[in-house]
């Protein structure tokens, strides 16, 4: 019996926390934005979750997200479908596809735009991922900013019948990513062939399921394409697909507090937003090489 699907022990439990995401523009495309939200601000140490796609640009056209500050988090993008060109105010220019990871630390500020690369836009783009924010332990939140680019063939790949699951970051099914986390992590890619099943890995305390395609069921309830599922830390829990499925784990140990969002900024401190605020406003994050012309101003301020 594989260790992806091995049988649970105990009762099975289901999902005690459904969320419909929430529909937001960025740059130019829909996204379908889960956290943060009312029901629940943060997973494990992510705080944003954006469900980018699945969409189509037509030739000429692409995302354009001009440049704009972070501080206290780390930005995660991964792609399944299209291209995003990543720049920042470190120097780094870095293009991103299907199955690669870009990891942007922050921690004292920094900032970058994502645009679809110019080469590519003589021809229609599909595109369909996830971009996620983590948020950094207390001690790391006023780290050196850092950007780090992983190709997908150095994140760990486990299959089983009809499971492909990758470790994106973190640790799950005893398997490790390369990828640099600050604490514990869940973050799996999983695809599920119609009829199988997975468990959920229990070492996590924080764990959710989003659905990225497909159709799944969980202690005998169906959800579909979109939902964010979170369970409670210690029950056992099988998903079985209803359909081809694709879905990310996601979650990991409890943040060291609670943060505060305002914008673009992440921070145990209000008043560390505050200076943040100001930083921006002031031009003091630095300028995003290759995309000095534009830039996203301070929601709020008198131009």
């Amino acid at each position: 019996m594989s260790w992806l699907h091995t049988p649970q022990t105990g009762p099975e439990g289901g999902a005690s926390i459904v969320i419909t995401p929430i529909t937001h523009d960025i740059g130019g495309l829909r996204v379908r934005r889960a956290l943060p939200h009312a029901k629940r601000r943060m997973v494990g140490p992510f705080v944003f979750l954006d469900h980018i796609g699945p969409a189509r640009f037509e030739p000429g056209h692409g995302l354009d997200v001009r440049p704009h500050p972070h501080i206290g988090l780390a930005t995660v993008t991964y792609l399944m479908r299209g291209r995003i060109l990543h720049r920042d105010t470190l120097g780094s220019s870095q293009e991103i596809r299907p199955g690669e990871v870009n990891w942007m630390t922050a921690g004292r500020g920094i900032a970058h735009s994502e645009r679809t690369p110019p080469n590519t836009r003589t021809r229609a783009q599909p595109i369909l991922g996830i971009q996620s924010w983590v948020a950094l332990p207390k001690a790391a939140e006023e780290s050196e900013p850092g950007f780090f680019h992983y190709q997908g063939e150095s994140l760990p790949q486990l299959e089983a019948d009809g499971i492909v699951a990758r470790v994106i970051a973190g640790q799950a099914y005893g398997a490790t990513s390369p990828v640099r986390v600050f604490c514990g992590t869940l973050y799996v890619d999983v695809s599920l062939n119609a009829g199988a099943s997975l468990k959920l890995p229990d070492e996590h305390e924080e764990r959710s399921v989003q659905i990225i395609s497909g159709e799944i069921e969980i202690g005998g309830e169906r959800h579909g394409e979109g939902l964010l599922l979170l369970f409670r830390p210690g029950d056992a829990i099988t998903i079985r697909a209803r359909r081809d499925s694709r879905l990310m784990l996601l979650g990991g140990e409890p943040m060291d507090g609670p943060r505060h969002i305002w914008w673009n900024f992440v921070s145990s401190s209000r008043e560390r937003i505050e200076q943040a605020k100001e930083d921006w406003l002031r031009q003091r994050f630095g300028v995003v090489a290759g995309d000095e012309r534009d830039f996203i101003p301070l929601p709020g301020a008198t131009p």
